[in-house]
């Protein structure tokens, strides 16, 4: 079965567990040899396919299991709780992320005779569809090319622009191409996105916000939520919280000057943002974080 060779040539990269870079910059690989407690981190427009085990992912409300057979596509930049539901010593879980590069995207689109959009097609920020043949081969080829140094420079870009146009063409298209449409609501979004990533740490007036994506503040907040499965002060939240737990775990800053860093005003009501977040109080939240990473690995 093509997925299990995707599964042995993962098998190969990550032999142990944790997150494994690789040497072609945009593929990461995961492995885990047991289920794993839900952790909120950050996704970025890519494609992620589970070769061996399952994974969970909550965007707001909405719960997405994926496992052998299937991929997933996050179009925009999304603070999520992900974790592993099934693995095991025998059988861990293995899964590969290849991020992709918006401009790339335009370009490969702009050279291909795209048919138009749905008109009832719904937006979203994740799509999850059938693993196809041709995309499993083309990954598949991905990853055996990182056995072959001298030649990733040469044919990882000819691969990854072959899973490109496989993306656009297949299931996941209408929501890719959705993003890449100018003007369209989800690019609007998508840019409105974008610059609050860069300036989450400022207060934010949501109606200036919606202005510049040129629609009304109730209207930006339907297409924002419809997209993100949250409103952007939520989405704003996220964005300072993810950023404070990286300060503390890589910085050892405290809880207060954390927190101002970051752009809140009472630290108290930071830790009370925080707790619901990940789930404890930031110290205790990045000890265990810490304690994690010294644990021996499988």
């Amino acid at each position: 079965m093509p997925v299990d060779t995707l599964a042995h040539a993962l098998s190969q990269i990550a032999r142990n567990d944790g997150h494994h870079q690789t040497g072609i910059p945009e593929l990461s690989v995961y492995r885990s040899s047991v289920k794993t407690e839900p952790t909120a981190c950050f996704y970025t427009l890519g494609l992620a396919i589970a070769a061996q085990g399952d994974k969970q992912v909550t965007l707001g409300d909405q719960v997405i299991t994926y496992g052998p057979g299937q991929s997933l596509l996050t179009t925009v930049d999304l603070p999520v709780l992900a974790h592993v539901t099934r693995a095991s010593l025998a059988q861990p879980y293995l899964g590969m992320l290849l991020t992709l590069d918006t401009r790339a995207l335009v370009q490969v689109a702009t050279e291909m005779d795209m048919p138009p959009l749905p008109r009832e097609q719904a937006p979203r920020a994740i799509s999850l569809c059938a693993l196809e043949a041709p995309l499993v081969d083309a990954a598949i080829r991905l990853v055996q090319l990182l056995a072959q140094p001298q030649l990733m420079a040469h044919l990882a870009p000819l691969i990854q622009q072959e899973i490109m146009v496989r993306l656009l063409t297949g299931p996941h298209g209408p929501y890719l191409r959705q993003l890449l449409a100018t003007g369209s609501p989800s690019h609007q979004i998508a840019r409105a996105m974008a610059w609050l990533k860069q300036h989450f740490r400022n207060d934010v007036l949501m109606d200036e916000l919606a202005a510049t994506a040129h629609m009304s503040p109730s209207t930006f907040r339907q297409h924002f939520r419809q997209l993100t499965g949250m409103s952007p002060v939520q989405y704003q939240k996220q964005l300072r919280l993810q950023e404070a737990r990286q300060l503390m775990l890589n910085q050892d800053l405290d809880a207060s000057s954390t927190a101002a860093r970051v752009g809140y005003e009472s630290a108290s009501q930071f830790s009370r943002d925080y707790s619901r977040l990940f789930g404890a109080p930031p110290q205790r939240d990045i000890k265990r974080m810490r304690d994690a990473q010294t644990e021996p690995q499988a």
